[in-house]
């Protein structure tokens, strides 16, 4: 292996990846493929991919000596859905947090603020003078206790919220009061007054939030979705909110996006939808993560935050 081999930078933000690994360690060489197209035409046997899972799959099974391919998403379903292995998939942690925290409690503050009402209210020159609620004292499930879900509960003790956490093994986790394993789901969403889901998509966590589950969660509760949409029953989110079974939702990944202009989702009461911006990968985000993996690469060292193409995560 060269001391340096070349990395293909397959993203439509190649350039500014480009710029932030030179600024880390210029003596990395790339090539910028800002499309699937570009990668093919660029790609002369080159061992190391940086990018879109999404533009990667349309390529990698092209690229028979790829040995190592660094996501710049934090979901990697693409490249797990792909019939191409044989190669390390690393994906990112540890850096969406604090922008998925403030997503997050962003919304729970609005809801509690009645931000919209008031905004209402305003435009028709009506006084609004109804009492804000508080954060304080209530109940946060996060469902996922991994970086993103620990994050959230480290920024939600700041509002002094209860955090209970939901996952596979419902191992004690630092920052949560409680954790729960996903068999006891019901039990979980009953003790929740807002709920936010951060699980990745997985076998194990396809519709998890279904007609049934949903009903478990009290009527006042909030919901906020920033993992994987494959965990919510679209139907039975809009079902729950058009008959007042649930205070409003807050969601930001979609099973496609754009959400078609004939989805009911969008006139839905109480939803708010955002264009998948909960967290974005900007490369000085991403770069150090790749800087750090390629030194370890090339130094023969175990990557960090390697995929297992079999959990899905």
């Amino acid at each position: 292996m060269p001391d340096h081999p070349a990395c293909l930078i397959v993203t439509a933000a190649a350039e500014e990846f480009a710029e932030e690994i030179a600024r880390h360690d210029p003596r990395v060489p790339v090539r910028c493929c800002p499309s699937a197209d570009s990668a093919l035409h660029a790609y002369a046997a080159e061992t190391v991919l940086l990018g879109e899972p999404t533009m990667i799959g349309e390529v990698l099974q092209e690229m028979p000596t790829v040995e190592w391919v660094q996501s710049s998403w934090a979901g990697v379903t693409p490249l797990i859905r792909h019939p191409r292995r044989g190669y390390v998939l690393t994906g990112i942690k540890d850096v969406f947090g604090p922008q998925i925290s403030e997503y997050v409690l962003g919304y729970l503050l609005a809801h509690e603020l009645k931000l919209l009402e008031r905004r209402a209210a305003q435009q028709t020159r009506t006084w609004f003078a109804d009492a804000s609620g508080v954060l304080a004292g209530k109940r946060l499930g996060i469902m996922g206790t991994g970086s993103i879900g620990r994050h959230i509960a480290k920024t939600a003790a700041v509002f002094s919220l209860t955090t209970i956490g939901l996952s596979r093994s419902g191992a004690a986790t630092e920052g949560f009061a409680r954790v729960v394993s996903v068999e006891r789901l019901h039990e979980f969403l009953e003790q929740c007054d807002y709920l936010v889901s951060t699980l990745p998509d997985t076998p194990a966590t396809d519709q998890l939030l279904d007609r049934a589950a949903l009903r478990a969660l009290p009527p006042h509760a909030y919901f906020v979705s920033v993992g994987r949409s494959n965990v919510v029953d679209d139907a039975a989110l809009v079902d729950a909110l058009r008959h007042g079974r649930l205070a409003g939702a807050a969601v930001d990944v979609f099973d496609q996006e754009p959400v078609p202009q004939d989805s009911p989702l969008w006139d839905t009461p109480g939803l708010s939808m955002t264009a998948h911006v909960a967290a974005i990968s900007h490369p000085r985000l991403i770069a150090p993560i790749f800087i750090d993996n390629y030194r370890r690469y090339t130094q023969g060292q175990a990557l960090r935050y390697v995929v297992n193409f079999d959990a899905g995560y």
